[in-house]
């Protein structure tokens, strides 16, 4: 009990990078509303806002692989938490809109060092029989993170509108992005001190020729037995690799390496395409499209991440015991279902705007100029705001948008909710952990690093594109064929892993070579 204990209190600080990940990433989903009409900014330019964070975490895939195989897996997670508390102060004081991207720009940097390495260590120092559960802890902080974004977006939100005198003297109201991004500063700190505690990867110093503190670490982890196998196994991995060069990307596309690849690279694709990050970054966003309003939208965004913590611990639970695939294949169908049911949603609503409806507008609004779309009735979200914009122009569109498709919209709002509260439940409970999971079981060691970052380069890059083109897709495709867009690419994927995947569980990173890799000699 003692050694598991060990493990898991490392494994839980390592995966509080997962913590910040998901922080950084989903706090902008509260931000959003309000940097648009402050810096007047174009759907594409709104699209960058989020999505540069993203960018630069691709970057920084590709790079803290490799950087940590050269100066180790705890010196990449100490530059990153540093990373996330410049970020996080510079965003929160950014003047415009440049600055902020810069800003979020630098915190990529930490969120992709640490998306890629904190797993890599936990599956590195974890015995096989818990790889999967312990790996998932940085999952599960992931969403933890986000549901921490998603809640203190809220309470900032409702502090700001509180006639508390300390609220007001901290100005919630006029600074409430701000402060969403700002608080993120707390948890770096905490993150970089915590690390002080966590010993190197033990593979790593095996790696750099440091065998006794390899030893003594991985005896910590799984008892004297299995220490003394786990290194018979490695040796006999490196004595393999012996004589060969330096490690290059070109050995990931050798004829051995075509299946564990192919898995990679589909996983990765497929993880981002049924656009996860798109709910996460916009979620009080998708929300005020179904017509419930701002201070609602933002509090089902908490739900979205109550929910996604509750699925991701049912998925901890169970991945060390049915196996990977099971997981994957009902995570997928949900997925598929769920997007689905918001594609339904949103094609039967339609948009009608009475002369009560005009009447309960805010005063501001130049209620003549849109006297023309009263009593129309608009059969898309699309149709609506090109009459929108036409009628006040992009920027008064674009600052009231919520409030005239809260007054003209007729729809189901459940279906909206159960949509999305079961797209994240899929998600959560099959290809958000189980991924991470895959990357880290598929590789063999002396190429693991590199791998990894090559297909989480691949992850992120569609991440990217998916958060920067989803507020241009909901004004030019609508909402319905962007949510039908993302149900395929969840078909698709199912169809990939109940054909292609084989199942991981229960087995040594070792012994998952000698079976992926056929031909590593």
């Amino acid at each position: 009990m003692s050694k598991y204990r060990y493990v898991m209190r490392v494994a839980l600080t390592v995966a509080g990078g997962g913590f910040l990940m998901g922080f950084d990433a989903s706090v902008i989903s509260g931000v959003v509303k309000f940097i648009e009409p402050q810096f007047d900014l174009s759907k594409i330019e709104l699209g960058w806002a989020v999505s540069s964070l993203t960018l630069t975490a691709t970057l920084a895939m590709m790079l803290s692989g490799p950087l940590s195989d050269r100066i180790g897996r705890r010196k990449v997670l100490f530059l990153a938490a540093i990373l996330y508390a410049v970020s996080a102060i510079a965003s929160a004081l950014a003047p415009t809109f440049v600055v902020l991207v810069i800003a979020r720009m630098i915190g990529g940097l930490g969120v992709g060092a640490s998306l890629i390495i904190a797993p890599m260590y936990i599956a590195e120092i974890a015995p096989p029989t818990e790889r999967g559960r312990m790996v998932s802890f940085n999952q599960l902080n992931i969403v933890v993170g986000i549901s921490a974004a998603f809640f203190t977006n809220y309470m900032i939100l409702q502090l700001g509108q509180s006639d508390a005198g300390w609220a007001q003297s901290l100005m919630f109201d006029e600074y409430n992005w701000r402060w969403m991004l700002g608080l993120e500063t707390l948890p770096a700190v905490l993150y970089f001190f915590g690390l002080f505690f966590v010993p190197e990867s033990p593979r790593w110093l095996l790696l750099e020729g440091q065998e006794e503190e390899a030893r003594k670490i991985l005896t910590s982890a799984v008892g004297e037995a299995e220490a003394r196998e786990e290194l018979d196994e490695i040796h006999a991995s490196l004595a393999k690799d012996a004589g060969r060069e330096k490690v290059s990307v070109m050995e990931l596309f050798a004829p051995a390496m075509k299946l564990v690849l192919t898995i990679g690279v589909v996983v990765a694709i497929i993880q981002q395409a049924t656009g996860i990050n798109a709910v996460f970054f916009y979620a009080p966003m998708i929300f005020e499209q179904s017509g419930i309003g701002t201070d609602a939208s933002f509090a089902q965004a908490v739900l979205v991440g109550l929910i996604n913590l509750v699925f991701t611990v049912v998925a901890m639970l169970f991945i060390d015991r049915i196996g990977r695939k099971p997981l994957l294949v009902f995570g997928l169908f949900g997925i598929a279902v769920s997007m689905s049911v918001l594609a339904f949603g949103f094609s039967s609503a339609s948009y009608t705007i009475t002369g009560d409806d005009l009447a309960k507008l805010p005063a501001e609004v130049n209620v003549p100029a849109v006297a023309d779309l009263q009593d129309t009735t608009f059969g898309s979200d699309v149709e609506f705001k090109e009459a929108l914009r036409g009628a006040l122009g992009d920027e008064l569109a674009t600052q009231y948008e919520s409030n005239f498709i809260n007054a003209a919209i007729a729809m189901n709002p459940w279906l909206v909710l159960f949509g999305v509260l079961g797209f994240v439940a899929s998600f959560a409970v099959s290809i958000g952990p189980v991924m991470w999971v895959l990357f880290s079981e598929l590789f063999p060691n002396r190429i693991r690093g590199i791998a990894i970052s090559f297909v989480g380069l691949i992850n992120s890059a569609v991440s990217f594109g998916v958060q920067l083109v989803f507020p241009w897709e909901l004004a030019n495709f609508g909402s319905a064929t962007t949510f039908l867009i993302y149900g395929l690419f969840a078909a698709i994927g199912l169809v990939f892993v109940v054909l292609v995947l084989p199942e991981t569980k229960g087995r040594s990173l070792e012994e998952l070579e000698t079976i992926l890799v056929k031909d590593s000699a």
